[in-house]
């Protein structure tokens, strides 16, 4: 991770870990989830408050798997 990134939950388990990340930037943020150095989504939003609803229900979907 850089500088601008914020790691929101891990998941452990598998063989890699998956771990939700939030990039800040000018213009918003970005959400990412990584397996390993594998990127899975990458995801765009306007504010961060969309960007956390989003990343809760991802961590509750990954979590009832």
């Amino acid at each position: 991770m850089t500088g601008d990134d914020r790691e929101l939950w891990r998941l452990t388990g598998g063989t890699e870990p998956i771990v939700c990340v939030m990039i800040s930037c000018c213009s918003g943020a970005e959400l990412q989830l990584r397996e390993g150095e594998r990127i899975l989504l990458r995801e765009l939003y306007p504010t961060k408050s969309d960007l956390y609803e989003r990343a809760r229900g991802l961590e509750a979907d990954y979590r009832a798997r």
